[in-house]
This record gives C-alpha cells, sequence and structure tokens, in this order.
C-alpha cells in the first residue's frame, strides 16, 4: 500500500475529512508527503510533496504544513516507515481533554507502553509541535495532541491504517467507559502479562 492509497483510505473511513490530516512515507531521499491544504478525494501522485527531512522540496507540490512533525519522527525513529496525523473524532475528543489514553484495555499496550501519552498543545505546523510529539512518542508508536489529534508511526503504510484504526476504536471506548464512570485500569503485572502475550500474538512466519 502507498502513502497515497492509505490517505484514501483514511478519507473512505472518516478518519481523515477534507484537509484535517495527512500522510507520509519515508523515501531514500527523505519523504513523501500529502500536499499542504488537501483532501483524500483530491491529490493524485503527482501531488504528493517530495522533500528531504530538513525541509527542502523536490518537486513543484507545497507539502503539508505538518511536515516538521513528519520529518522530526522519522529523524527520531529510524524504524518509522509511514506517519499518519489525522484529527479523528475520538482520539480529538480525548486531546481536547487534555489527557492520555491509560491502560484500560490491554491493546493500548499495542502502541509500546501501558499509556498513549498526550502531548502539550502548541500551534499547529511549528517546531515546537514537533518537538512536543517526539517527546510523547519516546517508547511509544502513537501519541495523542491536546486540542488537535493525533499523530503515530509504523514500519509500513498497511500497519500504519491497521493502528490509526485501533487508536480511534480505543480512544471511543475509552471515552464511552467515561460517560459511564471510573473505567478499571490495568495494574503493571496486568501490562507486563499482556505484553508477554503479545509476542505470541498473530501468525508465524517462516525461519
Amino acid at each position: 500500500m502507498s502513502a497515497l492509497r492509505l490517505y484514501e483510505e483514511l478519507g473512505a473511513r472518516g478518519l481523515i475529512v477534507g484537509s484535517s490530516g495527512n500522510v507520509s512515507e519515508r523515501t531514500d531521499h527523505g519523504m513523501i508527503i500529502t500536499p499542504s491544504g488537501g483532501s483524500p478525494d483530491g491529490v493524485d501522485d503527482g501531488g504528493m510533496a517530495s522533500m528531504t527531512l530538513d525541509g527542502s522540496v523536490l518537486n513543484n507540490a507545497t507539502p503539508s504544513s505538518e511536515w516538521e512533525m513528519h520529518a522530526a519522527i522519522y529523524r527520531a525513529f529510524p524504524e518509522a516507515g509511514c506517519v499518519v496525523h489525522a484529527h479523528a473524532d475520538a482520539c480529538t475528543a480525548l486531546a481536547s481533554l487534555n489527557r492520555e489514553l491509560p491502560p484500560f484495555h490491554y491493546m493500548v499496550v499495542q502502541f509500546g507502553g501501558p499509556n498513549v501519552r498526550c502531548a502539550p498543545y502548541v500551534t499547529f505546523g511549528t517546531p515546537a509541535l514537533a518537538g512536543l510529539a517526539v517527546k510523547a512518542l519516546k517508547g511509544r508508536t502513537a501519541c495523542l495532541l491536546a486540542n488537535h489529534g493525533m499523530i503515530l508511526y509504523a514500519r509500513d503504510a498497511e500497519t500504519a491504517l491497521t493502528r490509526t484504526v485501533l487508536l480511534e476504536t480505543l480512544c471511543r471506548q475509552y471515552l464511552l467507559a467515561l460517560s459511564a464512570g471510573r473505567p478499571r485500569v490495568l495494574s503493571a503485572a496486568e501490562i507486563r502479562a499482556a505484553k508477554e502475550r503479545f509476542k505470541t500474538y498473530g501468525p508465524r512466519t517462516a525461519r
């Protein structure tokens, strides 16, 4: 799956609406990223911006205003092959409460730790936001952005899609639980057990 196809699929699923989100993919020269003001149903391959991680644009497209956040993640996390930033409803609602996603469900550990942190609010498209996102992602593959949305990285576009859907689902479930009371969170021992169990989760690959 290409970054453009991922962008289109996130739009089809209602996770990116209009220009409220962006997708990038690591390349040999830096990254390709969706354009400024673009939307999932209005961008083709020629509209994707090709650029270096220091901000030099290599074609005629104008990169997303959040390119610095994407570039900072690629620089900080060599394993990142694809980055998704979205204003998905449940993620944005929880981020607007300036709350992290705690381990109310064992699937939270799929993002690398016992929680998904929420980075403090700063103006969008700024180096400050890029720095705060990288800090919140330390030891994680996803974070919320206060009063803004979410961002995550994965090894490839297919995994990024799966993880974006998972994060939105977990945020929605947590908000539902909050509306009914005070959700129980897993203990440190329960989190360790879940992480250990995930080591044998999923299909086996040939060696």
